[in-house]
Parts: structure tokens; C-alpha cells; sequence
């Protein structure tokens, strides 16, 4: 074997050697390139993911603002449909005039008497119906007109002596019942 033989195959070895090295270092470029690629594509979805879930989020929370916001305004403006009903419903009350209203003091200062074992009551009204009040209380014993109360009707009635005081005005009457029928008017109003 000669000289330039050997060379030739130093150098067909090393070529080959080079080759290899090439090709693996390509393969292993490409390994590293395909991992970068695959982590690069999971940070991408894992972001994505984030990204929609907040957006979700944002969503949910404009949605559950909004609901909200609605619910107040469809309770306020049920507060004030009652409250405009409660203001005609006590403007009516205030309007019984004639027998109806007499009777209706009568009940309620026979009522009230009830209440006292006796001595001098003092019994106050609507300053309307002051003349009203004196003329009822023309039937009852140590019953006296002591001047007027601001409601819609009815009397409210005290004895010093007793300590005791009785309020039977037709406000007092009308927020028990007010109070009580107040589901009932609101489930006929909005048709619950």
C-alpha cells in the first residue's frame, strides 16, 4: 500500500466521519428544532387555555354584573309601583268621608275604650275631623277632645293616670294591613 493510499483512505474515512457527524449533528438539529417546536406548541395551547378561561371569567362576571343590575332595577321599580299604590291606597283612606268615616272613628274609639279601666281620657284626631271627633265623643263619659294628631283618620286615645296610650288611627290600621297583604298585592301587581 502506498503512501497516497493510505491517504486517500485517511481521508475517505475522515470524510465519512465528517458525514456522520453531519448527518447526526442534522438529526439531532432537528430533534432539539421538533422538541423547541412541541414546547413551544404547549406553552402556545397552555396560554390559549389561560387566555379562554379568563375570558370565561370576564364573561361570567359581566353576565352575573349585569343580571344583577337588572334584578335592582326590576326591584326598584317594583318599590316604586308599591309605593305609588300605597300613596293612592292611603290617599283613598284618607278621602272616606260621611257615615262611612263616622262609623269607622266610632269602631275604632269603641275599640280604644277597651282599653281603659276608667278616668278622664284625652282623645286626639285629624284636625278635619275635629267636629267629627267631638260630636262621637258626646256618647262616651269622661271622653274629652284634646286636640289633633297628623294621620289619615281615627283617634289615638291616652290616660295620664293609667300610663296608657292607644293609637287607633286609620294609619296604624292600614300599615297592619299593608303589612300583611303586602305579598299578596305585590304577586297581584307583578303576576308572580
Amino acid at each position: 500500500m502506498s503512501l497516497d493510499t493510505v491517504a486517500e483512505d485517511i481521508k475517505d474515512d475522515a470524510r465519512e466521519r465528517a458525514e456522520r457527524i453531519e448527518r447526526e449533528t442534522d438529526e439531532r438539529v432537528e430533534e432539539i428544532r421538533a422538541e423547541a417546536q412541541a414546547d413551544a406548541d404547549d406553552i402556545l395551547a397552555e396560554r390559549e387555555r389561560d387566555l379562554e378561561t379568563r375570558i370565561e371569567q370576564e364573561r361570567e362576571q359581566k353576565l352575573s354584573s349585569a343580571k344583577l343590575e337588572a334584578k335592582q332595577k326590576r326591584l326598584e321599580a317594583r318599590r316604586d309601583s308599591l309605593a305609588a299604590v300605597r300613596e293612592r291606597a292611603e290617599s283613598a283612606v284618607a278621602d272616606i268621608s260621611g257615615d262611612r268615616r263616622e262609623a269607622l272613628t266610632r269602631e275604632l274609639l269603641d275599640d280604644a275604650a277597651r282599653e281603659f279601666d276608667g278616668g278622664s281620657i284625652e282623645v286626639y284626631g285629624r284636625a278635619d275631623d275635629a267636629d267629627l271627633i267631638e260630636s262621637i265623643l258626646d256618647d262616651y263619659e269622661d271622653f274629652s277632645h284634646a286636640g289633633s294628631v297628623e294621620c289619615l283618620g281615627g283617634i289615638v286615645a291616652e290616660n295620664e293616670a293609667s300610663r296608657v296610650r292607644v293609637n287607633n288611627t286609620f294609619d296604624s290600621v292600614f300599615d297592619a294591613v299593608w303589612d300583611e297583604e303586602l305579598k299578596a298585592v305585590s304577586d297581584r301587581l307583578f303576576d308572580q
